[in-house]
């Protein structure tokens, strides 16, 4: 069956800018245990696809699967594109798919206003209710802290509040959460420096 014309330029961007070095794959986690030559390659690639995908392009692939979400929401935070900021929001809100939640909040750690912070918490609010599932309540606690810090704000204070909802939630089936909250923020602090190193190579990179 021919692709349509969709199809076809979808095709392109994901060759162009998601699976390169199998490029989906090592961002997340995987980055921090990368040093030397493989960091800087990866670093110097990512801050230059990021300036160089524009805002049409990226609005396909945040319409494609998670590979392409996820690559997407890595590059709108290098070149701290906050005008995906509402789509980020939302997406990360319906989690509507795997393994792109996490990328949602590095890039709204990034940007860093309180607006990020609200998106957050409406996420956590919710889903943090639902001990039945795991997604990406971790990753946004340790944004929301993040943020926290940066803006001079408690918006986590009543979500760990003793037999408060992350209490709640890690109760559940989870499990095997970390209890101390901390240790999710400094591994998305640690995510969100290395999208600021690797803005050093994006030409567009936006205050």
């Amino acid at each position: 069956m021919r692709r349509t014309d969709e199809e076809e330029e979808l095709l392109k961007l994901i060759r162009r800018y998601v699976t390169p070095g199998r490029r989906y794959l090592r961002l997340g986690g995987s980055l921090l245990g990368m040093s030397g030559r493989d960091r800087a390659k990866l670093l110097h690639e990512l801050g230059q696809a990021a300036g160089q995908i524009g805002p049409g392009e990226l609005d396909t692939l945040l319409n494609g699967g998670w590979r392409e979400r996820k690559t997407a929401a890595w590059l709108v935070a290098v070149a701290g594109r906050s005008a995906f900021r509402d789509r980020l929001g939302e997406l990360l809100l319906a989690s509507e798919g795997p393994y792109a939640g996490q990328a949602y909040c590095v890039a709204l750690a990034g940007f860093g206003t309180c607006a990020d912070a609200d998106l957050l918490v409406a996420y956590l609010d919710r889903y943090l209710r639902r001990p039945d599932l795991y997604y990406d309540q971790t990753a946004a606690l340790g944004a929301l802290l993040l943020l926290d810090a940066k803006l001079g704000a408690d918006y986590t204070a009543r979500f760990l509040a003793p037999h408060g909802l992350w209490q709640q939630w890690i109760d559940g089936p989870p499990g095997k959460v970390r209890e101390d909250p901390d240790h999710y923020r400094r591994f998305i602090g640690d995510l969100c420096a290395f999208t600021d190193q690797a803005a050093e190579h994006c030409p567009t990179r936006l205050a």
